[in-house]
């Protein structure tokens, strides 16, 4: 569990930085730019987060593509993950199209919203949800899920970076006005960003909805061996999620209604029952998937030498290890001119 108490350790420390750091930025900048206290903070800890996560990268041994989950080439990295653009757009709509049905969702927001409004709304949230799936897929799934992986195994890094995926979106952005920050506004504003852990069963069925999202990502990730198709499929959730967000309401005070979270109004026990049947779809689709694009191995006929093996391109060890029983054996017997040795 080395790696995963590394990687929990850098985002405590993340944390601690922007505790500890932010009110003497603030002192800093605010005389010259009118940036919210809170803003700075969070850009502290991000700022802290790229510096460890590129120190433990390296020292982890993390950092080159494969551990990153690039390992595919870049042509065929592309297509996967805009094959599962499609499919996280299309099946987080079906979810959107199910909470309407069920009159759980209010549109009047949406009334009146112009084509072009529309058109920027949508092209804006679809590069929201790249830059968030870009960002922490490589993170979860990627860094930290190999570094879990290679010590613990696939098992424990999909629950592991599950837990860490669900836990960090209780993060909440905290304001202090400008007239109110101290001394102790850093402190103030961690207590503020993680006031939602205080009562954990208000969060509860997000939080389990999240998490089953998080292993069902992560599953894909053990099957495919990249995230591509993670990158894809979060970021088409969280494309739609973010434009149901701006053009709906959660409709309270209906029988059903608890099946959206207090949290977002969408997440809950209605995606968390739509996740689970989703997700063994998905990984069916993935796990035939992987299998179709192995490369497969095409031996030769019995008695002939492929022009295309290892050891007709010359590989040694290939040739060593191909070598028949009768081959080693008249290697072994005394001939009349030893070999000359080479000095």
């Amino acid at each position: 569990m080395r790696a995963f108490a590394l990687f929990l350790g850098l985002m405590l420390l993340a944390l601690a930085a922007m505790a500890v750091f932010s009110y003497p930025a603030w002192l800093l900048l605010h005389p010259h730019f009118d940036f919210p206290f809170h803003r700075i903070g969070e850009r502290i800890g991000m700022l802290a987060l790229l510096v460890g996560f590129v120190l433990i990268a390296r020292r982890a041994k993390l950092g080159d593509r494969c551990s990153l989950g690039y390992g595919l080439p870049r042509r065929l990295f592309v297509r996967e993950l805009l094959r599962a653009l499609a499919i996280g757009a299309v099946t987080m709509l079906l979810i959107v199209a199910i909470m309407t049905g069920l009159g759980l969702l209010n549109w009047s927001e949406a009334q009146g919203i112009s084509g072009a409004r529309l058109a920027s709304l949508i092209g804006a949230r679809l590069l929201s949800g790249l830059a968030v799936g870009l960002i922490e897929e490589t993170f979860l799934r990627g860094a930290m899920f190999t570094g879990i992986e290679r010590e613990s195994g696939a098992p424990a890094a999909i629950i592991l970076t599950s837990i860490v995926y669900s836990a960090t979106h209780f993060f909440a952005s905290f304001h202090i006005p400008a007239q109110q920050v101290s001394a102790a506004s850093g402190l103030a504003l961690l207590d503020g960003t993680l006031h939602l852990f205080a009562d954990p069963l208000q969060i509860a069925d997000a939080f389990l909805c999240l998490f089953a999202v998080g292993v069902v990502l992560a599953c894909i990730r053990a099957v495919t061996g990249n995230i591509a198709a993670c990158i894809g499929l979060h970021a088409g959730w969280v494309w739609v999620m973010l434009v149901a967000h701006e053009l709906t309401r959660p409709v309270r005070g209906q029988p059903l209604s608890f099946l959206l979270s207090q949290f977002d109004g969408f997440v809950g026990w209605l995606v968390l029952g739509w996740t689970v049947v989703l997700g063994f779809a998905l990984l069916s689709f993935y796990r035939r998937h992987a299998v179709a694009a192995a490369p497969r191995l095409i031996l030769p006929p019995a008695g002939s030498r492929d022009s295309t093996s290892p050891g007709a391109r010359g590989d040694p060890a290939a040739r060593d290890s191909t070598a028949s029983p009768s081959d080693s054996t008249a290697g072994s017997q005394p001939t009349d001119n030893p070999p000359r040795r080479h000095r």
